[in-house]
C-alpha cells in the first residue's frame, strides 16, 4: 500500500470532479467460486477500489459522500469460525485507519445509506460493474434490474475516475517499473528455455512461476505459442520445432497489482531465417517509430498510423503489398497483416480502466472511434499527456483464413499481393511489445533492463544461454 495520505488525496480529488453531488459507491470484489463454493479463483481486487481505498481484501464497499466529504468503508469482521481457517485478520476499523477512513460499518448497513439517499432524491453514482456478484449487489441496492444497470451508470463518475487514473504518479511509476523487471525475468527465462522438443506449457508454467515468485502473479493469461498468427492463443499443447518462431506475450503484477506487458518473438532454434529476419525487422522498425514520435499532445491514433506506415512500406519492399502507401492506409489494407491497434493504457490494470469502457478511456469528445478497417480495433486513440503509460505493440501476422477471405472477395486487391502472401501460410506471426511512459518532453521506455529485442541481441542471448 501507499501512504494513507495518498488515498485520502485521491478520494478528495474524485469528490471535487463529480459536481452533481450525492454518493459515489465503489464496490470491491468478492471471492468467486471456481467449481464449488470453498474452492475459489485467485482473488483479484477491483482496480478502482484499489486506487481509492488501497485494500486488497474481499467483500468490502467504499462510499464517498460528495456533499459532506465523508468516506465510509463497509465490511464485516471475521467470525471465530473464519479465523480458524484464515488466522487472525485486521478488523474493518483497522483497515480503514490504514487508508484514512474513520467511518467503518458492517455490510448490513450499506442498504440503509443508499436507500436514504435515494429517498431524498440524491444521485448515487456508480461505474459499469463487470462481475456478476457486483451486478447483483448494485441491482439490489438501487432497485434496478441487473441487466438494466448500464442505462444508469454515472458518465460523470467514469470521466472523473479516468481523469485521475490516466496520469501515473511517481510512486505508481516505480511500481510499474518493478512489474517491468519481473517481466524482464519472465521473458529472458522463456528465451533460455526455448529449444526444439520443449513443450509450450513448460515455458508458460516457468514464466508464470517467475511472476509468482517476484510478485502477485501474471497480469493476464500468458500467450506462449508457435502460432503467433492467432492473436490471443492460450493453447500450450505445442512441442517446439526447429525453424519455427515462438511468440511470448506475458506480463506481471506487483503485490500492489501494478502491471507490465511485453511481447517478444524469437526462433525456436536460436537463429532467424532470412525470411523471418526480414519480417521481424519491419515490426521492430514500427516499434522504434513509436518511440520516436510518441509524446505530449500527440494523438495515439496518429502514432498508430505512423507505425502502420512503417509496416506498409516494409511489406511493399518484400513484395507483399503494393501501390500508394497513403491510399493503402486510407483503405485499411494494412489490417490484413496488423488487425489490432498499436497499444493500450496500462497501470493497475494491464488494459487500464477498460472495465469502465473504452469509449471513456481510449476516446473522448475530441477523439471518436473510427469505423475504418485497420483503425477500428485501436483501443486507445486519445491525445497523450505526461504521466500516461502505454503499450507499444506492432505486429505482422499471416492468417490463412483472412488472406483467403480477402482474396476471394477481392478486398484491397490493388494493395495486396495475394500470391506472395500465400507463401507465408506457415509463417505464423510476429509481435514486439514494450511499455512506455509519456514524459513532458517525449517518452521513455519502462524497465531498467530491456528484454533483448534486435535480431542480433536475441540470437546472442539464446546462444549464450
Amino acid at each position: 500500500m501507499f501512504s494513507k495520505e495518498t488515498y485520502i488525496t485521491r478520494r478528495a480529488a474524485l469528490r471535487e470532479r463529480v459536481t452533481r453531488g450525492g454518493l459515489i459507491i465503489l464496490p470491491g470484489n468478492t471471492e468467486s467460486p471456481a467449481n464449488y463454493p470453498n474452492n475459489t479463483y485467485h482473488f483479484r481486487q477491483d482496480s478502482t477500489f484499489l486506487y481509492f481505498f488501497g485494500l486488497n481484501h474481499a467483500d468490502m464497499v467504499g462510499v464517498l459522500d460528495i456533499d459532506t466529504g465523508r468516506d465510509t468503508l463497509y465490511g464485516d469482521d471475521l467470525s471465530m469460525e473464519d479465523i480458524i481457517w484464515t488466522g487472525p485478520q485486521p478488523s474493518v476499523a483497522e483497515l480503514g485507519a490504514r487508508v484514512g477512513v474513520k467511518d467503518t460499518r458492517p455490510l448490513s448497513g450499506l442498504q440503509e445509506q443508499i436507500s436514504q439517499a435515494l429517498r431524498k432524491g440524491r444521485p448515487v453514482h456508480f461505474l459499469p460493474p463487470y462481475r456478476a456478484e457486483n451486478k447483483l449487489l448494485l441491482g439490489r441496492l438501487l432497485g434496478i434490474s441487473p441487466v438494466a444497470l448500464p442505462n444508469y451508470i454515472s458518465v460523470e463518475l467514469a470521466l472523473a475516475v479516468v481523469s485521475l487514473r490516466d496520469k501515473k504518479s511517481d510512486e505508481e511509476i516505480a511500481e510499474i517499473e518493478h512489474a517491468c523487471e519481473i517481466g524482464y525475468r519472465m521473458h529472458t527465462t522463456a528465451m533460455r528455455m526455448c529449444r526444439p522438443g520443449v513443450e509450450e506449457r513448460e515455458i508458460a508454467g516457468a514464466i508464470e512461476g517467475v511472476a509468482m515468485q517476484m510478485g502477485a502473479g501474471v497480469s493476464f493469461t500468458s500467450i506462449v505459442s508457435q502460432h503467433g498468427e492467432t492473436l490471443h492463443n492460450h493453447n500450450y499443447d505445442g512441442v517446439l520445432e526447429s525453424g519455427r518462431l515462438l511468440l511470448v506475450d506475458a506480463g506481471a503484477e506487483t503485490t500492489m497489482n501494478y502491471c507490465s506487458d511485453f511481447t517478444r518473438t524469437f526462433p525456436v532454434n536460436g537463429k532467424f531465417t532470412q525470411k523471418q529476419k526480414d519480417v521481424y525487422n519491419i515490426v521492430l522498425a514500427a516499434n522504434a517509430c513509436t518511440f520516436e514520435v510518441a509524446g505530449p499532445d500527440k494523438m495515439y491514433r496518429d502514432v498508430h498510423l505512423e507505425a502502420c506506415r512503417v509496416i506498409v512500406e516494409g511489406l511493399k519492399e518484400l513484395g507483399l503489398m503494393r501501390g500508394n502507401t497513403d491510399d493503402a492506409l486510407a483503405a485499411g489494407a494494412h489490417a490484413l497483416f496488423m488487425p489490432h491497434g498499436l497499444g493500450h493504457m496500462m497501470g493497475i490494470d494491464v488494459h487500464d480502466m477498460e472495465d469502465i469502457g473504452e469509449k471513456y478511456v481510449g476516446y473522448d469528445q475530441e477523439t471518436k472511434r473510427s469505423e475504418q478497417l485497420g483503425v477500428s480495433a485501436l483501443r486507445m486513440g486519445r491525445r497523450l499527456k505526461p504521466g500516461m503509460v502505454m503499450t507499444n505493440e506492432p505486429g505482422i501476422y499471416f492468417i490463412p483464413a483472412c488472406i483467403e477471405k480477402w482474396k476471394n472477395e477481392g478486398l484491397n486487391s490493388s494493395f495486396i499481393n495475394f500470391a506472395a502472401a500465400e507463401k507465408y501460410y506457415d509463417f505464423g506471426g510476429i509481435r514486439v511489445e514494450d511499455d512506455l511512459l509519456i514524459t513532458p518532453t517525449g517518452n521513455r521506455i519502462l524497465g531498467k533492463r530491456r528484454v533483448p529485442v534486435t535480431v542480433e541481441e536475441i540470437e546472442a542471448f539464446m546462444a549464450e544461454n
